[in-house]
């Protein structure tokens, strides 16, 4: 919706410019095109202003549902304008209430986006790479609705980042979202685990979403015509109690090959 509010008052800004101001097409065009860029400046600047009271160098004690409706809005916005046609299927395995963690392979940049826009009723948040979270204007926003950074390069700065997201899940702030392949795979195979990221479930002592997610490799120009098909399948609920019962190791060979079979069935789908 958002994105059409800001084409539809682009496309109006042109034709004012055209028909009350007398402009040639071109200019006019120039115009709509102008009023379309500051549009989008202005609300990404419209939260990062929403957000500066919000301290970046100790956890939340909150989230701003204001700000993170603004997130979820505009990551909308990109799913609009690069033409994502979304197939969500296991919607009805979700918790009903509670925190938990999302569990899922990671196949794009797209995948965070895709899911924060279409769950966006879950409270959901991510733990994403240092350099997002570094992003001029945005990192200051993503902080404030609950995205914390990981940097994988240091296993103490790593372990406290887990113990954060634990904190934010225990303490009502957020559920929060991991790809414990630690990064995209380029090639669509499983990367390897980093199986001490699902300790944030077992410290939080919550379920584990566990889902699958492909086709958003193919996301990688804007489209206005045919789209891009992602396909993203909640493949199962690992309770709480059974989570903290295992050991990360094991919990993780689990999740993974639940992961892999889920990509497996539908490539030979695909190929059928």
């Amino acid at each position: 919706m958002l994105a059409w509010c800001f084409i539809g008052l682009s496309i109006l800004s042109a034709v004012l410019a055209a028909a009350v101001g007398g402009m040639a097409v071109v200019p006019a065009l120039l115009v709509g095109l102008g009023v379309f860029v500051l549009l989008h400046a202005a609300y990404v600047v419209f939260f990062w202003l929403m957000s500066l009271p919000v301290p970046m160098d100790k956890p939340l004690e909150k989230r701003h549902p204001f700000i993170c409706w603004g997130v979820a809005n505009g990551l909308s916005v990109l799913n609009v304008y690069f033409n994502v046609k979304p197939v969500i299927t296991g919607l009805e395995k979700m918790p009903e209430e509670g925190r938990f963690l999302y569990v899922s392979n990671h196949r794009s940049g797209f995948d965070p986006v895709i899911v924060l826009d279409k769950l966006r009723g879950y409270g959901l948040s991510f733990v994403s790479k240092p350099s997002n979270m570094r992003l001029p204007l945005i990192g200051r926003v993503a902080y404030a609705a609950g995205c914390l950074a990981i940097d994988r390069e240091n296993d103490r700065n790593a372990l406290r980042t887990i113990l954060t997201a634990a904190d934010y899940m225990k303490r009502d702030i957020c559920s929060m979202g991991i790809y414990p392949e630690g990064t995209r795979s380029r090639t669509g195979e499983l990367l390897p685990f980093h199986a001490g990221s699902l300790k944030a479930a077992q410290k939080a002592k919550v379920p584990i979403v566990v889902a699958c997610v492909s086709g958003s490799e193919k996301i990688r120009r804007l489209k206005i015509f045919g789209g891009t098909k992602v396909n993203l399948d909640i493949l199962e609920v690992i309770p709480a109690e059974e989570a903290c019962a295992m050991k990360t190791t094991e919990l993780s060979d689990r999740i993974r090959e639940t992961i892999r079979e889920n990509l497996a069935r539908k490539k030979g789908a695909d190929e059928a």
